[in-house]
């Protein structure tokens, strides 16, 4: 066992030995796992085959946050999130203790000021607004929607959410390169509201990743800017899910990520120009909910790589924290582009994915 597991497991043994004795603490956590089977070749290789997986339909990960009053109405907060794979024991991201989020702040009653390893604002509008999967399943609209990265280091984050339901955020990550203050820097900002049964959110990405030397046809730099409006709206027996996005740069992701290489594939053909438009819909009956997406990628390059992605899925809750699911999920990609079918913690290696899984919360 790694030095950085053998550190890992303390401290969440401890968070949990110490939760009932600090007011505030909270261990918490996913724990998904299920079958993959995918299917179709994206050049160089072949998806085919089927295997057990982890973190499918959410990522698998055990958490500590916790909360004190430190005077008036404010409150300290921190949060550590350690990413796993059930289906090895490993860490979800090697290299990276707590790789899903670490972070420590300021609270009031509808303000957050945190410091630390947090969200992107762009991916937080594709899943929790736009896609009826929430980033995960083989419908997951990160297969085909490009966003800036999941998300980010060394960042400040102010958050506001007023009582009238308007959502206000902007994020600043250092990139603490000596020498070109650019590189690495990574900043967003995010604006929406809910009113009723309608919630509307738009936000913007982006990211200066350092330039490179290799020689590659679309130039040197992999910067990139994200941005997306998306909405969903209860209509009572259904949701529906719309989202718009405009992407510029090499940096876009579905196709390239140096940050979570569980995220995103390689490509040799990224899109440097995109426009993207999702639908969606989720159905809930009963202890089932239904789910569909329709994804569209137009690539404005002069190679012209679209690609569409069809999703249906359901999932069943046995109880408040368990649910069982399945979905089935096809990329249609035009003139070599390189899009494959994946979930919240894999790429995925082929055109087609078939997946069901079991998820606990707790």
């Amino acid at each position: 066992m790694k030095p950085a597991t053998h550190i890992a497991l303390a401290v969440l043994t401890l968070a949990a030995a110490g939760a009932s004795a600090q007011e505030g603490v909270t261990v918490y956590g996913v724990a998904d796992a299920g079958v993959v089977n995918e299917r179709g070749c994206v050049a160089p290789a072949c998806g085919t085959g089927t295997k057990v997986s982890s973190g499918i339909a959410s990522e698998s990960f055990v958490g500590i946050r916790g909360a004190e009053r430190v005077g008036g109405n404010v409150d300290a907060v921190f949060g550590l999130e350690a990413g796993v794979r059930l289906d090895t024991g490993k860490s979800q991201q090697e290299g990276k203790l707590f790789n899903r989020q670490a972070y420590v702040g300021l609270r009031w009653p509808t303000t957050s000021l945190t410091l630390g390893r947090q969200y992107t604002l762009d991916y937080l509008t594709l899943a929790d607004v736009a896609d009826p999967f929430h980033g995960g399943m083989a419908g997951a609209a990160t297969n085909l929607m490009s966003y800036s990265g999941k998300r980010m280091d060394n960042s400040i984050r102010v958050e506001n959410l007023s009582d009238g339901g308007v959502f206000t955020a902007a994020t600043y990550g250092f990139g603490e390169r000596s020498g070109d203050w650019r590189a690495n820097r990574n900043w967003g900002i995010s604006l929406g509201f809910t009113r009723g049964a309608l919630t509307i959110r738009a936000a913007h990405q982006n990211r200066n990743v350092t330039d490179t030397t290799m020689i590659m046809p679309v130039g040197n730099s992999y910067d990139s800017r994200n941005s997306i409006i998306a909405a969903n709206l209860n209509l009572g027996k259904a949701t529906a899910y719309a989202a718009f996005g405009i992407n510029k740069g090499s940096g876009n992701l579905t196709l390239w990520n140096p940050d979570n290489p569980y995220s995103a594939s390689v490509s040799s053909t990224p899109s440097t120009d995109s426009r993207d438009i999702l639908v969606g819909l989720a159905i809930p009956h009963g202890a089932t909910t239904f789910l569909a997406s329709y994804i569209r990628k137009n690539d404005r390059d002069p190679a012209n790589r679209d690609a569409d992605q069809i999703a249906i899925g359901a999932s069943y809750a046995v109880s408040r924290r368990t649910d069982f699911y399945a979905a089935i999920s096809r990329i249609s990609n035009k003139n070599g582009a390189g899009y494959t079918v994946g979930n919240a913690s894999e790429p995925g290696s082929g055109t087609k994915a078939v997946n069901i899984g079991m998820r606990h919360a707790f």
